[in-house]
């Protein structure tokens, strides 16, 4: 069935980054990832990796569901496929595919963000954009494995087999949205027999960032996991600042540090309401990070936030190697607290809100998780950047009122009615165009 047509919009959207142009332009970059098959191969393996990208732009809850959708037009007009694969032939294209080529694809998507100047309401600090990294798990098997997989040995004596990542994203404060880079893989290297960890794929991470991203100022945030020397000096190496967490229990030296300077009355100090609550901040000067680094010279940070009774509900401490002062305290203390986004606003969103994160949508022997993970999030990607950019988007969601609701009309209306384009699906829905159609009267004589 044909939709009508809408009322004239009053939205005005960046066209080059609709989902309509962004689906142009990743199929594009598809199209120069090398085909590690033999030339000849009838499915091209632009239409695999978009195949792929379709499934995770559509929900679809698995691999089956969306091989149901193999004979569908409306495929072949959104995503620009030509030819969809079977689902086992699918996993058989791009098990072979060497993910590090998806990078290109997340560099394209981002340039469009910064000539479209998406990015500017991003920055946080002297030109500068929070960069939150966490690792998180997306597979997790007590048989299936591959020579990658991360082994975890359990008290009961069992194994595991697992695939992490170490996302990265923009972040703000005051921004819901998040710009998600690409990730890396947390999972055994060629040839070794040791775990990986997110110490190294950090390590291998912010070079690649850098090169990606030459010009850009960034400021790392992280948990405590990361105040450690080699990490901080990765960080300088990469000509990223950072604001990074710290606990007692884990830096005794540097928490010792502080008291003496406190003792000594070097340690300023702010307050103010919050709600009903009181906060504090406070810092310590140029302490060294522990005995083996003495020359890694950081300022430490502090925040706390005490109730009407003068009970502390509320405590956090984070080091940083930018100067602390009267008039950036508060500031890195919101930097700080931002690194929840990559938890609240990415990885929850991926695993609670459709995108079936953590359901297995095929192993493979070589790379087929990670590229699936890697697919997966660059859906993500341009679901945030209508998110953030498409007023039309934004209106459906707003009436739809969770994203639930907005993926599983776009698949009902995806399903009954032939679409030309994002934008008219986005249409269809805001203004109910679906229910105007007229049905076929059955004969019923």
């Amino acid at each position: 069935m044909v939709l009508p047509s809408p009322p004239k919009s009053k939205t005005k959207a960046r066209k080059h980054l609709s989902a309509d142009a962004l689906h142009a332009l990743i199929a594009d970059s598809f199209a120069e990832i090398p085909d590690p098959r033999r030339s000849g191969s009838p499915i091209p393996l632009r239409d695999a990796l978009m195949s792929a990208f379709a499934m995770f732009s559509l929900k679809d809850p698995s691999l089956l569901a969306f091989d149901e959708r193999r004979n569908d037009g409306n495929l072949k007009t959104l995503y620009r496929i030509e030819q969809i694969p079977s689902d086992t032939r699918m996993r058989e294209i791009l098990d072979e595919v060497d993910p590090e080529y998806l990078r290109g694809t997340f560099g394209d998507v981002f340039r469009q963000l910064q000539r479209g100047k998406a990015l500017e309401p991003f920055v946080f600090y002297n030109g500068a954009y929070l960069l939150s990294l966490d690792g998180t798990g997306y597979f997790s098997s007590p048989t299936i494995h591959c020579d990658s997989c991360q082994v975890k040995e359990h008290k009961d004596g069992s194994v595991s087999y697992q695939h992490q990542m170490l996302g990265a994203v923009i972040a703000h404060p005051d921004i819901k949205e998040v710009i998600p880079l690409a990730p890396e893989p947390i999972q055994k290297q060629d040839g070794a027999t040791e775990n990986d960890c997110e110490r190294n794929a950090a390590k291998r991470l912010l070079p690649k960032i850098r090169q990606q991203h030459p010009h850009l100022k960034f400021i790392v945030v992280e948990d405590g996991l990361a105040s450690n020397g080699p990490h901080i000096r990765d960080l300088i190496d990469n000509r990223m600042h950072f604001i990074l967490g710290v606990k007692p229990g884990d830096h005794a030296f540097l928490f010792e540090q502080v008291a003496e300077a406190r003792r000594q009355g070097r340690s300023p100090k702010l307050s103010r309401k919050e709600g009903k609550n009181r906060a504090e901040v406070s810092w310590v000067y140029s302490v060294p990070l522990n005995e083996s680094n003495p020359d890694l010279r950081v300022d430490f940070l502090e925040y706390s936030e005490y109730n009407a009774e003068g009970k502390r509900v509320k405590h956090f401490t984070w080091i940083t190697d930018m100067h602390v002062n009267l008039l950036n305290a508060w500031l890195f203390v919101r930097g700080g607290r931002a690194r929840w986004r990559i938890e609240n606003e990415t990885f929850n969103t991926l695993k609670n809100q459709g995108y079936h994160y953590e359901h297995n949508f095929g192993h493979g022997q070589k790379h087929l998780s990670v590229v699936f993970a890697m697919v997966m999030m660059l859906a993500f990607l341009v679901d945030q950047t209508q998110q953030i950019c498409c007023p039309l988007f934004q209106a459906v969601w707003q009436k739809l009122g969770s994203k639930r609701a907005l993926w599983d009309n776009v698949r009902s209306h995806f399903r009954h009615f032939r679409i030309h384009s994002m934008r008219q699906l986005y249409e269809a829905i805001l203004y109910d165009l679906g229910k105007e159609v007229p049905l076929p009267m059955p004969d019923t004589s």
